[in-house]
């Protein structure tokens, strides 16, 4: 199992896009998370965006973790809080993988050299904001030494935005090239229920009823489950963990967005009992992937385990 958190500002998800107006109280919530995760054994891989990279109490903590081996650093990119600010804000802009390769290679080059700089470490694993690919990442992280992708979020669709379009892509992690340069490790997404292994096929129908959808869920026929705490119960994660396990996949990626850890600012936590609940979700899921007999593991295990 990998933890990965997509460390950002808080923002409002459904205003407009804006280069300012967003806020970093809850990264003071980092340490008791730190903690917490010390004591059920993982390693969190933080994916820092630029807000969070240039943050003072983000590089105290998260940094001192790193620096004694208990969490790892990882990049995310936000284009519209990241320069060079030279793109029309906007939906489409806000999928880097939609900007000219000339600007995304620079956004990304700037946030990595930012982190490595800021944090005592290089970053070696990478997610776009948004999950937002596109048609020059794949080649800008593998010509800037980045060893691993986790910007596919399969069997998600987000083309109605402008975005990628996942449904089609593995779940298990696969190469993006020949030559082995880069590493793609999606977001762990299974389907369960009845007709489970027709769900390419029948979910994106499902979509357009939303009724359908839930209908199909609470018969048991047809359900997609992500790893992660946010709107997915522990029940229904639970049963995302036995398809996965089932289906051989050699390393699961669980994943939230780090305004979680904090009530009001995203729409999972809203008071501290959903807090609360928050975290029995996470130390449930530890607690069965245990008797699972799953290991939490690490980008650095995961990058040696690939080398030839």
């Amino acid at each position: 199992m990998l933890l990965t958190i997509d460390t950002e500002e808080e923002f409002d998800w459904n205003a407009d896009f804006s280069r300012d107006g967003y806020g970093l109280d809850h990264l003071r919530r980092l340490s008791k998370f730190q903690q917490f995760c010390e004591g059920i054994g993982a390693k969190p891989v933080y994916l820092v965006d630029w807000p969070v990279a240039r943050s003072a109490m983000a590089r105290e903590i998260i940094g001192s973790a790193v620096a004694a081996g208990k969490a790892e650093v990882g990049v995310q990119l936000h284009p519209w809080v990241n320069p060079p600010f030279e793109e029309e804000l906007g939906q489409h802009t806000s999928f880097v993988g939609n900007l000219a390769p000339e600007l995304e290679r620079e956004k990304f080059r700037r946030l990595r050299d930012e982190i490595e700089s800021n944090f005592g470490a290089t970053p070696l694993i990478y997610r776009a904001g948004r999950y937002g690919l596109g048609p020059n990442t794949a080649r800008i992280l593998s010509e800037c030494g980045m060893a691993i992708d986790s910007s596919v979020r399969s069997r998600f669709d987000y083309g109605y935005a402008g975005g990628p379009d996942y449904r089609r892509h593995p779940v298990a992690p696969y190469w993006t090239d020949d030559q082995r340069n880069l590493l793609e490790l999606p977001l762990t997404t299974v389907y369960w229920g009845m007709f489970r292994k027709q769900g390419e096929a029948l979910f994106p129908l499902t979509l357009r009823f939303p009724k359908l959808t839930g209908l199909c869920s609470r018969l048991g026929l047809l359900e997609r489950i992500s790893l992660t705490p946010e709107g997915v119960s522990r029940a229904e994660a639970l049963k995302g963990i036995d398809i996965a396990l089932d289906d051989g996949l050699p390393v699961l990626v669980l994943s939230f967005h780090s305004p979680s850890l904090a009530p009001g600012y995203t729409p999972y936590v809203r008071t501290e009992d959903d807090l609360d609940d928050f975290y029995d979700w996470l130390r449930a899921i530890y607690a069965y992937l245990g008797q699972r007999g799953v290991q939490s593991t690490t980008v650095a295990e995961i990058i040696d385990s690939v080398v030839v």
